[in-house]
């Protein structure tokens, strides 16, 4: 049990930092469970095999073809024209719509796809994007709640219930609290939205724009500009500039005294807002140059089309290095800055790893920015409009999803089934090509999923389970099953606001399920306790995929989410405490 208590604490330890690829450490997990004898090779695989996993994979394909055809493009294209001008009347309208799709597709290509959309109406309307991005989110994940389908997180939970010798949900149980859930959170959205978020601007309107947001760069001193010679503080100013390195001759100086005098060839990575940036490269003696995978362009020799680019939850640059991916050399794309949640120490700027949710604010003719947009490794927020692939196929596709839902409803078919079919006749009927739905999987839930489930089983094969169930009953066990499911939720809650919503499901599952079994009462209950609370995550920009896709383009800060987020999540565990009890009885 000690061995699996370190695989256990090292897991949730990799996929909160963040330091490796939750692909990688999916594979540590399940390697660690086979070299220490606690799984064998059939159970530590058995993740990959699960139908949950199965089911989400072909749920991703399913989304990206009614994304790709225009199914939901058809009816958010249409967004401005209902909405008259009024913003609260575009609000409502969007809010709805995106609940509605959320709850039948899977949430993250809907926000991604929708971006661009709220962006530009946000232009018209001569609004920031801020006061609309976040509240996108929010409805996309209470709409998920409200089916079986809704998310990964409701098809996971089942799944594991159905293999423990449970009966498993129906198509709509989850309406039964997600439906109160929707209502509440969208009234709180309308409501307070628009007070408690804050008006900020898109790093690319920044360079011509005197409002402020630091991103970081890279400027090099160039030999026949009028800067070598002069100490650092003089070219850039501490009130203007936070300077985070100098490299010189490949030594690395971190946070350097402004009383350096700077040399030809010095980099200099720094922090700092757009209008000082384009004031230094801007004249005839230039501070310097902007990376582009490790080669260095000219700032002001640059005519070319300026725009940003969020990093993909599913994007093959993640945990790469800037100079490595290659933005310049396969699209044509120029780098200029980037902008993220946090800080960190760096060596050079084309050193510095990307990760999810990263802004990168580039430069590119037409047909680069079209390139990059169709590798689906970055959402393009600004400068070029998405194509639809397949429009024709439209009505096919959403046939298609409409008996995927049908018949899963109905009970004619398991969910399962349905989804590998609906997932089948995308490809023979046209509505996405191959290449599109291997790229519309996201390889980080999938393996996530696949490395934790069989975590979840060494916990429940060693003891480990029982042995924290044991405890929690001890705790609570004395105040009964309210308190019970209150404090369940409020635990997966907590949990999946810094580490993952799935993962978070899985560890609780079994846990959950020796306490029911040990209480004498029905697990659903507290099933449905833990997958609410893991699917509610508002006050975070980390604690879900679709806060972190919004988190670049709405220019938030941290703070932003926890602002609006924290008392909608206290305000949906009091809603839950109430109702579950009361829907499902224990």
């Amino acid at each position: 049990m000690i061995a699996l208590s370190i695989i256990a604490l090292v897991t949730v330890v990799l996929l909160m930092g963040q330091w490796v690829r939750t692909e990688i450490t999916a594979m540590i997990t399940i390697s660690a469970l086979l070299i220490t004898g606690i799984l064998e090779p059939s159970e530590a695989f058995s993740g990959f095999s699960n139908q949950a996993v199965v089911t989400v994979a072909a749920m991703f394909i399913l989304s990206s073809g009614l994304v790709r055809t225009g199914v939901v493009d058809y009816i958010t294209v249409g967004l401005e024209r209902m909405a008259a001008g009024r913003l609260l009347v575009l609000l409502v309208v969007t809010g709805i719509t995106t609940s509605f799709f959320s709850a039948f597709v899977n949430n993250t290509p809907i926000v991604v796809m929708l971006v661009p959309v709220i962006l530009a109406i946000a232009k018209h309307f001569d609004t920031a994007p801020s006061k609309l991005l976040i509240p996108i989110s929010y409805f996309a994940i209470l709409g998920g709640t409200c089916t079986l389908i809704g998310t990964s997180t409701n098809i996971l939970v089942d799944s594991l219930f159905r293999g423990s010798g449970g009966p498993g949900f129906t198509f709509f149980e989850f309406a039964s609290l997600g439906i109160p859930f929707w209502t509440i959170g969208f009234i709180y959205i309308i409501l307070f939205s628009q007070r408690l978020l804050p008006e900020r601007t898109l790093l690319s309107q920044l360079l011509d724009s005197k409002k402020r947001s630091s991103f970081i760069t890279e400027m090099i001193i160039m030999a026949r500009s009028r800067y070598p010679g002069k100490k650092l503080g003089e070219v850039f100013p501490k009130e203007k500039v936070r300077v985070l390195q100098l490299v010189r001759d490949e030594q690395v100086i971190f946070t350097p005294d402004l009383e350096t005098e700077l040399a030809a060839r010095d980099a200099v990575v720094l922090e700092a807002d757009a209008n000082t940036i384009n004031k230094l490269t801007d004249g005839e003696n230039l501070a310097g140059y902007a990376v582009a995978d490790g080669d260095r362009v000219n700032i002001k020799h640059i005519d070319l089309a300026t725009t940003e680019a969020v990093v993909t939850p599913n994007s093959h640059f993640g945990n790469r290095a800037l100079a490595d991916i290659g933005l310049f050399r396969d699209y044509g794309v120029h780098l200029l800055a980037l902008r993220r949640l946090g800080r960190q120490h760096i060596y050079r700027l084309g050193n510095m790893k990307i990760r999810s949710g990263d802004v990168l604010l580039i430069q590119s003719d037409p047909e680069g920015l079209r390139k990059l947009q169709e590798s689906e490794n970055v959402l393009l927020i600004e400068g070029i409009e998405c194509s639809l692939r397949f429009p024709r196929q439209a009505p096919l596709a959403l046939a298609i999803m409409l008996g995927v839902v049908s018949l899963s409803a109905l009970g004619v078919f398991p969910i399962a089934t349905m989804a590998i079919v609906g997932a089948l006749l995308m490809l023979l009927l046209r509505c996405i090509r191959f290449r599109d739905a291997m790229n519309a999987l996201d390889s980080s839930v999938l393996f996530l999923l696949a490395g934790t489930i069989p975590l979840g089983l060494a916990m429940d094969k060693t003891g480990m389970a029982s042995l924290l169930a044991e405890n929690l009953i001890q705790i609570l066990g004395p105040w009964g099953p309210l308190v019970m499911i209150s404090a369940l939720y409020l635990m997966s809650n907590l949990l999946t606001e810094f580490f993952s919503n799935n993962a978070t499901a899985v560890l609780l599952t079994p846990i959950t399920l020796v306490v029911a079994q040990n209480m004498g009462i029905d697990p659903k209950p507290l099933l449905v306790a833990i997958t609410f609370g893991a699917s509610a995550s508002f006050a975070t920009p980390i604690g879900y995929q679709t806060n972190t896709i919004v988190f670049g383009p709405g220019g938030y800060k941290f703070s932003d989410f926890t602002r609006i987020g924290l008392p909608l999540n206290l305000l949906l565990w009091v809603t839950a405490s109430i109702l579950i009890p009361m829907i499902w009885p224990p």
